[in-house]
């Protein structure tokens, strides 16, 4: 019985995998408007997704597991350090950074 278990939870991880999946999507433009700027797919979770030497007004987000975590650019909050600006829930949604700011990077959690 304890085969059937760990073959079962086993046969169900790469399949899960692809569910929890995400699209991470940059714009220039507030409330995801304007020009895309890049667009990611497959990101998996615990990922530190950077921008490199672009930043975003704005990302929009889809089949984020548990949560996403915005970084503002600029120094410290480069690659997802130093503390978030922004964090919501999973799902689904739209961030827009804050006045004066672009986004660098964002933590799938």
């Amino acid at each position: 019985m304890q085969f059937n278990v760990v073959f079962i939870a086993t046969a169900l991880l790469p399949s899960a995998s692809l569910v929890m999946s995400s699209t991470i999507t940059s714009f220039a433009g507030a409330d995801c408007t304007g020009t895309v700027e890049t667009v990611n797919t497959n990101v998996g979770s615990n990922v530190c997704l950077t921008d490199g030497s672009n930043s975003a007004k704005s990302i929009s987000y889809s089949g984020v597991g548990t949560e996403i975590q915005f970084f503002i650019s600029g120094g410290g909050h480069d690659s997802c350090t130093n503390g978030a600006s922004l964090t919501l829930g999973g799902g689904s949604g739209c961030a827009t950074a804050p006045t004066g700011f672009n986004w660098e990077s964002v933590f799938i959690i």
